[in-house]
């Protein structure tokens, strides 16, 4: 495990989930846990997740101003949403 890049994967990775996948969050803070001495199977997992990125390269965060000059009806979008989950919870 010497000359696996394991300390730059889990690097890149971090850089990744901060700038626009926070969804890696919880695979990449278990990950970066061993970088003092990663075993075999959590190199597999970075290079799951790496396989993972590379399929899902489409996805992330942008962050732009929107473009509707009607946040109260997103308002209005949102409590309806917020009271068919709570409706939900009740059930």
């Amino acid at each position: 495990m010497s000359r696996v890049p394991y300390a730059n994967a889990v690097g890149s990775l971090m850089y990744i989930m901060v700038c626009s996948r926070p969804d890696l969050a919880y695979i990449v803070s278990t990950v970066s846990r061993f970088i003092s001495n990663p075993g075999k199977q959590y190199w597999e997992a970075v290079k799951w997740v790496l396989r993972h990125l590379q399929g899902t390269v489409r996805l992330g965060l942008v962050f732009q101003r929107l473009k509707t000059k009607k946040p109260r009806l997103l308002r209005a979008m949102l409590m309806q949403i917020m009271q068919e989950i709570l409706i939900s919870e009740d059930l």
